[in-house]
C-alpha cells in the first residue's frame, strides 16, 4: 500500500469520527454549559493519549521552536470548541456539519494563499468550487432564512470554520519542529491547563451527575472525536498539504447524516445524499496531482 493511499484512508476514517461527533455534541449541549464540557472534552482527550504515545514509542520531546505553534493551537483549538458549542445549541448538528465542511476548506486555501503563498492548480480550484456546490445543495439554502445566518448559530459556525482553517495551517508549520503525534499530546495538555483556569469558578463535578447517554457522547467526543480523529487529520495534512487534508472535510456532512440516521434515527434527506455525493468528486479534483 502506497504512504499516500494509506493516509487517505486514515482521513477518511477521521471523517467518520468527526461526523459522529455532531450527534454526540448535540446530545451534550441539553446537559452541560460550555466551559464545563469543553474542560472535560479536553480532560479525556489528554488521558486518551498516553496509550497513543505508549503505542508509538517515540520519546516525548518539546523543542523550544514548536512552543508558539503549541500556544497558538491550543488556543485556537479552545475557541473552535466553544463556538462549534454555541452554533450546534442554537442551531442543528446537521447545520454545522454542512457549514463549517463548506467553508474550512476555501478559507484554508484563502489563507495558505496570503500567509504561506501556496500556488494550487485549476484542478484543485475546480475542486473546491466543486466542494461548495455540494456542500449548497446538502444545506438546501433556499430554505434558510438570511437573517438567522448573522443572529442565529449559523454565524457560530461560520467564526468556527475560519477558526478551523488557521488551525489546519498552524498545525501543518509545526510538524516543521515537533512530532504530529506530540504535537496533539501537548495541545491536549495545555488546552486543558487553560481551561482549568477559566473554569475555577464554575461546577465542574456537575458531569458526574449525568446519565449513560451523556458519558457515551462524551467519551465518544474525547476519545474517537477528538484523541483519534484529530491525530489522523494532524498526521495527514503534514503529509497530504493543509489544503487537501482540509478538502476531506467535504466528506463529514455525508457521514454526519448516516450516523445521525443510525444513532439518532433521523431522516435520510435526498438533497443530503446529492449534495455528499457531489462532494466526493471535489476531494478528488482537490487531491488530484499536478502534471508539471
Amino acid at each position: 500500500m502506497s504512504s499516500t493511499l494509506k493516509f487517505t484512508l486514515l482521513m477518511l476514517l477521521a471523517m467518520l469520527l468527526w461526523g459522529g461527533g455532531w450527534s454526540a455534541l448535540k446530545i451534550l449541549t441539553e446537559s452541560v454549559g460550555v466551559e464545563v464540557l469543553t474542560l472535560w472534552r479536553f480532560i479525556i482527550m489528554f488521558v486518551s493519549f498516553l496509550p497513543i504515545l505508549y503505542f508509538f514509542k517515540e520519546p516525548l520531546r518539546l523543542p523550544r521552536k514548536s512552543l508558539k505553534y503549541l500556544l497558538a493551537g491550543s488556543i485556537l483549538n479552545i475557541i473552535f470548541m466553544l463556538f462549534a458549542y454555541l452554533g450546534v445549541k442554537f442551531s442543528t448538528a446537521g447545520s454545522a456539519g454542512v457549514i463549517i465542511t463548506i467553508l474550512s476548506p476555501l478559507f484554508t486555501f484563502v489563507l495558505s494563499v496570503a500567509i504561506l503563498k501556496h500556488l494550487h492548480t485549476r484542478a484543485q480550484y475546480f475542486g473546491l468550487a466543486v466542494g461548495i456546490l455540494g456542500g449548497i445543495i446538502m444545506l438546501n439554502i433556499q430554505e434558510i432564512e438570511l437573517d438567522s445566518i448573522f443572529y442565529g448559530g449559523e454565524l457560530y459556525f461560520i467564526l468556527a470554520a475560519l477558526v478551523w482553517a488557521a488551525i489546519t495551517l498552524v498545525a501543518q508549520r509545526s510538524h516543521l519542529h515537533i512530532n504530529p503525534i506530540h504535537y496533539s499530546f501537548f495541545i491536549s495538555a495545555i488546552s486543558m491547563f487553560l481551561l482549568l483556569l477559566i473554569t475555577l469558578p464554575y461546577e465542574i463535578s456537575l458531569v458526574f451527575e449525568q446519565n449513560t447517554r451523556f458519558w457515551t457522547a462524551l467519551l465518544y467526543l474525547g476519545i474517537l472525536g477528538q484523541s483519534v480523529a484529530t491525530t489522523i487529520f494532524f498526521v495527514a495534512s503534514g503529509r497530504l498539504g493543509s489544503s487537501k487534508a482540509s478538502s476531506f472535510m467535504f466528506l463529514v456532512p455525508l457521514f454526519a447524516l448516516l450516523v445521525s440516521w443510525i444513532v439518532l434515527d433521523e431522516e435520510l434527506k435526498i438533497h443530503v445524499v446529492i449534495g455528499g455525493s457531489i462532494s466526493l468528486i471535489a476531494v478528488y479534483f482537490i487531491n488530484k496531482r499536478s502534471k508539471q
